[in-house]
């Protein structure tokens, strides 16, 4: 193998690395089920701080913490509604990732068949 293509070998490595680091980030992310209850509620349509904790059952404190975790790790933005502080989810990406992963739930809990 010639340098150049050992030198694009290396970078394709490097960049799949990160890929790598980046889906672990998020997928850590959302191993909490505060976190998951959250981008769950959020998978359904933007909500505020109380219409969140409510849906999640954590204190209000905590559901913030938590918000903050997801905003600073951008997969949820937030705009200002008078006082009130909105958040949605950043893409449908994720939306449908945290979907995929209660599907899955749904099969082990319920003992359902695999399939594609």
């Amino acid at each position: 193998m010639g340098t150049g293509a050992h030198r694009a070998g290396a970078q394709a490595a490097q960049e799949r690395g990160e890929r790598l680091e980046a889906a672990a980030s998020v997928l850590a992310l959302l191993a909490d089920r505060t976190r998951l209850a959250l981008m769950e509620r959020l998978g359904r349509g933007e909500a505020d701080v109380t219409t969140l904790t409510e849906a999640c059952g954590a204190a209000r404190p905590s559901v913030s913490q938590h918000l903050a975790k997801l905003r600073l790790a951008g997969l949820v933005t937030t705009r200002k509604d008078g006082r009130r502080v909105v958040y949605s989810l950043r893409h449908g990406h994720l939306r449908r990732l945290v979907d995929e992963a209660l599907n899955v739930a749904d099969h082990q809990l319920g003992s359902l068949p695999p399939h594609d």
